[in-house]
């Protein structure tokens, strides 16, 4: 179930501005402050931010929300995106996917595809696919985290080296607006850069909700990425990072 209209107004809110407080949004929205608790029961039941003391705060910027929780952030736009993503990759080809809920998403909207040689490091996006009419599907190798499904490590890292596929698509945790691509575990950094280093051509599946969010680990610049698609037209500045390095930004019509 998708978030109300005013609770993904104070998501945002609280993305923006950090913090919020109960009295505050009851005024601003003309409601009770009863009713402004229950949003931010839900909104925080959902792991998108954190209760205090007479309101809510943003998750700290150094720590994910959990995986099943994930999935249900922007939920729309991920299919919006996902949708487009998929048009982009032609029948009888390869591609690799990193873990994520968006390019979970992504080998959802590619079930109908042909002949498709897919590589991943995530359990899910294999279990999706299977049925479909792929050419061959293949799991990198490694430990399973049983939190997300997502297999990564050096192994997984060295696993995917021994490949060189026609397009990746790999999602994110954060975006800045200087160009960096960021997430929070540096295991999955590594293989996100391997999936990169050893793809045609790269493109990259993420939300605007991203550029709100912070992480320490850099996988990678726009400029090292040949297609964004996205849901909203990003920051001015990222923007322009990306004309010049002729990345091309693709705006998913949401569905």
């Amino acid at each position: 179930m998708q978030l109300k209209k005013r609770q993904t107004e104070i998501l945002k809110t609280i993305n923006l501005e950090k913090n919020v407080k109960v009295d505050e949004l009851a005024h601003s929205y003309q409601v009770t402050e009863q009713s402004i608790r229950r949003d931010l029961n839900e909104i925080c039941y959902r792991g998108l931010a954190v209760r205090t003391h007479g309101g809510a705060r943003i998750v700290n910027s150094i720590s994910n929300l959990e995986y099943n929780k994930r999935r249900l952030v922007a939920s729309d736009a991920k299919d919006s995106i996902s949708k487009l993503a998929a048009e982009l990759i032609p029948n009888n080809c390869s591609l690799m996917l990193n873990i994520g809920t968006t390019t979970e998403k992504v080998a959802r909207a590619l079930f109908s595809h042909k002949n498709l040689v897919v590589i991943s490091n995530n359990v899910n996006i294999t279990n999706t696919l299977i049925g479909s009419n792929p050419k061959e599907l293949i799991l990198a190798g490694g430990a399973i985290r049983l939190s997300d499904g997502a297999i990564i490590g050096d192994s997984t890292v060295d696993f995917i080296s021994n490949y060189k596929a026609d397009f990746a698509i790999i999602g994110a945790s954060a975006l800045d607006e200087d160009g960096s691509i960021l997430d929070f575990d540096p295991r999955e950094v590594a293989v996100a850069k391997s999936i990169l280093e050893n793809s045609r051509k790269k493109i990259l599946v993420c939300d605007s909700s991203k550029f709100k969010i912070t992480a320490p680990h850099r996988i990678s610049n726009v400029s090292d990425i040949d297609i964004f698609v996205t849901d909203e037209e990003p920051p001015t500045q990222f923007r322009n990072l990306a004309n010049a390095s002729n990345t091309e930004i693709k705006i998913a019509i949401k569905i």
